[in-house]
């Protein structure tokens, strides 16, 4: 629902928000916030039309954080959750698998490919390969930092890791299948995910002290991780490392780390450049109370102010699940009255966004739950979304209301600078069509819906001698067994430790750059 500015809103401020007041309205400023809130509260036949498919189906809905806020919201309004899932995509994998326990016949995965790539493997991994997966559309649905991992200066770089010694490859979990397979018949490979990159980091030099870390694709992502191993060095005491991020390291072990932790250098995420100092300027100067969040995938100057603020409890770096758990914790700790929840004045509480956009819709229906279920949180809070868009993010348009819209030519919240507030991949998957497929499957159990599964470019193909999708599969096995172990398994270590390193022969390719220009590129030198 948009309604009038609030007076919490009247103060100019170089950034859009979104404020949720004790009753649960909703108050947006600024058209980029009314983009977002617009859909929030979603229109009561799409909610219908999608749960009479689901029932139809008895499809089950895996989507991230990061989908189109209507989609999101239409989802959340479902009466039926228990075949619905938004989260993480490491999660949207572990959701699926439960959710066929439960008796889901397909599975629809709302996100980029890469998603429902590792959706299916995981899927197949736990003995449902007999339950079809589907995408919301036939087109491709790509990912730049996926892609990032696919280009020839990517495995140039892993050959040089591999003629290092005790090498061990962490891969972020944002990358294809086929990324995970190549990679892993070059040198040693573990996935992360934004939540246990740190974990694994740390626990990969307990377990191999001489190890050589090299991080990819997300270059921010490694620079973050360096920035924190750095300002750890300068601060933190032998003791407080312990306290404060593990109980086996000290300074000693966290720069040894340091210095064996390489990162490739030309990797990114199209959303989180949005994120450069330009905003982080403005948010210094305009908003000093607020609390900052930042994904650990965002540039460092972002990362940097959002870092400082953790260290003073008022802000949080890491995943998408870490921002929304600690804007819910914050909410829900100034609701119950233990911090300033006994003043007479309502207080808002200000959290400034620092990733995709889509996850708003997450954050308002946990704020939503909280000022709705604890007794006298409406009179004590209020909490106030921001959205930190870099100017780009907005083009005029005179014959828009207000003059401008939230978007350029290149689609809405994108910049010119190459960076956007809301992902045009995750865009591409639309209500009515996961609509169609629920509905198309209904009627032919998959007959016509080939072009809707998952990418299958390792299919029948051989990597190393090996299965490629074993190949692939394997890195992620890997994570899970530091997740559920704590600790790497022992066929990896002992595969990092008993290492030989590789010489890397000089080897040319030829590449296009620019427009159509041809220039040979010493790819192993890269």
């Amino acid at each position: 629902m948009h309604l009038p500015p609030s007076p919490h809103l009247q103060e100019e401020k170089p950034f859009p928000s979104i404020l949720i007041k004790g009753d649960g309205q909703l108050v947006s400023k600024g058209t980029f916030a009314e983009a977002q809130s617009i859909y929030i509260d979603p229109d009561p036949q799409s909610v219908s039309d999608l749960a009479s498919a689901m029932s139809r189906s008895n499809m089950a809905i895996c989507a991230h954080f990061y989908m189109d806020v209507e989609l999101q919201g239409v989802l959340q309004a479902l009466p039926d959750q228990s075949k619905v899932f938004i989260g993480d995509s490491l999660a949207m994998g572990d959701a699926a698998v439960r959710m066929c326990e439960e008796g889901a016949e397909a599975v629809a995965v709302l996100g980029v490919d890469f998603m429902s790539e590792s959706v299916r493997s995981i899927v197949d991994k736990a003995g449902y390969g007999h339950v079809p997966v589907f995408r919301a559309t036939e087109k491709k649905i790509g990912c730049s930092l996926a892609e990032s991992a696919e280009r020839l200066s990517y495995a140039a770089w892993l050959h040089k890791a591999a003629s290092a010694p005790n090498p061990l490859h962490v891969v972020y979990i944002n990358t294809s299948l086929e990324s995970k397979a190549q990679s892993n018949n070059i040198v040693p490979t573990v996935t992360c995910t934004s939540s246990n990159v740190v974990k694994t980091i740390l626990q990969a030099q307990l377990q191999i002290p001489d190890v050589s870390i090299w991080y990819g694709p997300d270059t921010c992502m490694g620079y973050n991780l360096q920035t924190m191993l750095d300002k750890v060095l300068k601060n933190w005491t032998d003791q407080e490392i312990k306290e404060k991020l593990h109980p086996q390291h000290d300074r000693s072990s966290i720069a040894d780390l340091r210095e064996n932790l390489h990162v490739y250098p030309n990797g990114n995420c199209v959303v989180h450049q949005m994120f450069g100092d330009k905003v982080v300027s403005d948010v210094r100067s305009h908003y000093p109370d607020a609390y900052v969040t930042a994904h650990l995938e965002v540039p460092g100057e972002m990362f940097e102010i959002a870092m400082e603020h953790s260290l003073e409890g008022r802000g949080v770096t890491g995943s998408t699940s870490d921002i929304l758990n600690f804007i819910t914790d914050k909410v829900r700790e100034a609701a119950e009255g233990g911090e300033g929840g006994e003043e007479e004045e309502v207080r808002n509480l200000k959290f400034i966004l620092g990733t995709e956009a889509g996850m708003v819709t997450s954050v308002v229906r946990n704020v939503k739950e909280i000022l709705r279920t604890v007794p006298g949180a409406r009179e004590r809070v209020t909490a106030e979304i921001v959205f930190p868009v870099a100017p780009t993010a907005v083009a005029s348009d005179p014959t828009f209301e207000g003059g401008i819209v939230p978007g350029v030519a290149s689609g809405e919240g994108c910049g010119t600078n190459g960076g956007c507030a809301t992902c045009p991949f995750m865009k591409m998957n639309e209500l009515d069509n996961v609509v169609n497929v629920m509905e198309r499957y209904a009627e032919g159990k998959g007959e016509g819906l080939e072009g809707f599964r998952p990418p299958q470019r390792l299919k029948g193909k051989i990597i190393g001698g090996r299965d490629a999708t074993e190949q692939g599969v394997e890195c992620i096995l890997r994570m899970r067994e530091l997740m559920k172990g704590g600790e790497l398994g022992e066929e990896l270590v002992e595969k990092v430790k008993g290492w030989e390193p590789r010489e890397v022969k000089q080897r040319y390719e030829e590449v296009e750059v620019g427009q159509g220009e041809g220039k040979r590129v010493n790819v192993a030198g890269l």
